[in-house]
């Protein structure tokens, strides 16, 4: 064995997809350290804890932790459940990260710095593959390690309001008016929604998750208004597939979406992209900027921000990686998850041989893989770290034998241009992948069985009141 292999390999995060790595070095008998930023296990999952997940937990259990909890007699929730971020955490994460085949090997509040080789600066060649890696923590301390598998994640970097992926005019003088997305609506955080204007920008199902518990405050407390936005001129992705969606609890989340919509219960805005953001008398008044040069405001007590997230690479910045322009994803993986071009759910299965860098034994796995593709589901991250972990061991055929079985979506694409109206969003259903590269995700058709009636923001009166089903 070199000197190189006799080091661990570290792994930074200790979320779903960190911990299903350690997982699968304890089953391959490859020495690990698990650096974790936060006090416990999950801590940014712990942040979301009141939000209930859409997939059941036979979608959200890794097969190597599922093995050694159960050598330990761990008792397993029902597979058809929906967790909770919290049951995530408390009932899975937690027992697993204090097994004693993972727990010495895992370090709280160890913030990661930075990455390099030893004595290696980016620009060095000679000698970088047998060199060790080299990670620093915020508080000074260094590790060596053979490999680095980065499960760090992206809920710390959310992307920002402003439209041109720069922030809006005035956005962190507004601080004290905006959130983070998911926040506890309907809990800790009731107090500074309840009987307000709450705007909530965003498409995605953080913005649903959020606009279903608004809908719910505004019901039993008078005086509270929910405003949805949205960049594009449909909702037809963040509606989804409905019924023929195989996770119930996604479909339902769209279902019950629009028909707070149509109801009139959440005025939906569209073509929305903040240019200015202004305190305005214990409020904030948001200008959007439309394509034509035109402006149009809105003035609300809260807005969350609900954009999505961005990976943070500043740490791997004296590494060689190979970044797509475009999602910041490896340029491998990315054609196969742009949300520009990827129609009907399908996410081809993928492993090593997509996630891997010039940077040879350096791995950005789990959600920060997908840069800012908004399509990561827990298991495509629990396949990716078996795949690397089969590679770290030297095991390329399991490595490149990668499988992934994903519940259908129902989702056509999340092209911008999609219509709002009833005829099909997709063209045929795309050729299968070979048997090798395991399931696609997706099934074509229609999502929509009649067109909606939607307001542009250039359509909404004046005081905030607009007619049809999107009136306040």
């Amino acid at each position: 064995m070199s000197a190189l292999n006799e080091l661990p390999v570290v792994v930074i995060g200790a979320g779903p997809v960190g911990l299903a790595a350690a997982a699968h070095l304890h089953e391959r008998r490859i020495a690990f350290t698990v650096l974790e930023a936060g006090d416990t296990p999950g801590a940014a999952v712990r942040q979301w804890g009141h939000v209930r997940v859409f997939s059941p937990w036979r979608y959200n259990i890794d097969t190597a932790a599922r093995r050694i909890l159960d050598e330990a007699g761990w008792l397993a929730p029902d597979p058809e459940a929906l967790p909770t971020g919290a049951e995530l955490v408390d009932d899975y994460l937690q027992p697993l990260a204090e097994l004693p085949q993972l727990k010495p090997h895992l370090r709280y509040g160890a913030r990661v710095e930075a990455i390099s080789r030893l004595g290696l600066d980016r620009l060095r060649t000679a000698g970088r593959e047998s060199t060790p890696f080299l990670i620093r923590l915020a508080d000074g301390d260094e590790l060596l390690a053979r490999a680095v598998i980065d499960a760090s994640g992206t809920w710390g970097t959310p992307t920002v309001l402003g439209a041109s992926g720069l922030p809006a005019r005035g956005e962190t003088t507004v601080a004290s008016f905006l959130e983070h997305a998911l926040p506890d609506v309907l809990g800790a955080a009731r107090d500074r929604f309840a009987g307000r204007h709450t705007l909530v920008v965003g498409a995605g199902h953080s913005a649903a998750n959020t606009l279903l518990s608004l809908a719910e405050l505004a019901e039993s407390t008078p005086g509270t208004e929910v405003t949805w936005a949205i960049r594009t001129t449909s909702p037809t992705r963040t509606y989804g597939g409905g019924d023929a969606d195989a996770l119930p609890a996604r479909g339902a989340l769209g279902s019950r979406l629009r028909a707070h919509v149509d109801a009139g219960r959440i005025r939906l805005l569209t073509g929305f992209s903040v240019h200015a953001l202004t305190p305005t008398g214990g409020r904030v008044t948001v200008v959007v900027r439309h394509a034509d040069g035109s402006e149009e405001s809105v003035t609300v007590d809260r807005i969350v921000a609900a954009t999505g997230f961005r990976p943070d690479h500043s740490i791997a910045a004296e590494l060689r990686l190979d970044l797509d322009p475009v999602l910041g994803a490896t340029r491998a993986l990315a054609p196969l998850i742009d949300p520009n071009e990827h129609s009907c759910g399908t996410v081809p299965p993928h492993g090593v041989n997509e996630l891997a860098h010039p940077e040879t034994g350096y791995y950005a796995v789990g959600m920060k893989s997908y840069g800012r593709a908004p399509t990561f589901l827990m298991a495509t991250g629990y396949e990716q770290v078996r795949s690397v972990v089969a590679a770290l061991a030297g095991d390329w055929t399991a490595a490149r034998d990668v499988q992934l079985d994903l519940p259908e979506t129902g989702v056509c694409n999340s092209n911008p241009a999609d219509s709002a109206t009833g005829d099909s969003c997709c063209g045929p259903t795309p050729a299968a992948e070979p048997a090798a590269r395991g399931l696609a995700t997706g099934i074509s058709g229609g999502l929509l069985s009649a067109p909606l009636n939607l307001v542009t923001l250039d359509a909404a009166p004046a005081g905030g009141q607009a007619g049809g089903c999107c009136g306040s």
